[in-house]
């Protein structure tokens, strides 16, 4: 029994730091791994956030990047709007006076992501330069959602993501 366990622990500690050799290599799937381990840190996130961004990892491990931006980005909705809801609706509703929404759903079917960034923005939420940043993550997911000639790579989707849970996490700090 002892044996068995010790064979098991020397096999993951041997994965662990073969990912951690090959997570260098320009494209290596190791490096979806070490991006796991990060992911790993966002404790706290409701069923489906972690659901999607487990689907977008699995995406990116199957070289499936248009559809991890995709994947990564509605995770990332799913926990900014629900930040939105817990922290931020009376302000939301003070900046956006004309909207009328009095749960996530009602704000998801009524105002674009584009236009809840804005008033993100304008409650408080987030600075105009984060503001900005989430525009163009936006735009990037737009990209890969619909036909265009953007094909990006393991490399772009792993930055892509990483940023998305880097925003999550400063989001947090900032709300929590």
């Amino acid at each position: 029994m002892n044996v068995l366990r010790l064979t098991i622990a020397s096999a993951m500690k041997f994965s662990r730091e073969a990912h951690v050799i090959l997570g260098v290599q320009e494209s290596a799937k190791s490096r979806v791994v070490l991006l796991e381990q990060t992911y790993a840190t966002l404790n706290g996130l409701s069923l489906n956030q972690d659901e999607l961004f487990r689907q977008a990892l699995r995406c990116s491990e199957s070289g499936l990047f248009r559809a991890a931006h995709v994947m990564a980005w509605a995770a990332f909705m799913d926990f900014f709007q629900e930040v939105l809801s817990r922290a931020q609706f009376n302000k939301l509703h003070t900046a956006r006076p004309n909207w009328t929404f009095k749960t996530v759903e009602d704000l998801r079917d009524a105002h674009t992501e584009f236009a809840t960034i804005e008033a993100a923005r304008a409650s408080g939420l987030c600075t105009k330069t984060e503001m900005k940043a989430l525009h163009g993550l936006l735009s990037k997911r737009n990209e890969c959602a619909h036909p265009s000639s953007f094909y990006p790579g393991l490399n772009e989707t792993l930055g892509y993501v990483s940023e998305l849970f880097q925003r999550i996490a400063t989001l947090r700090a900032k709300t929590y």
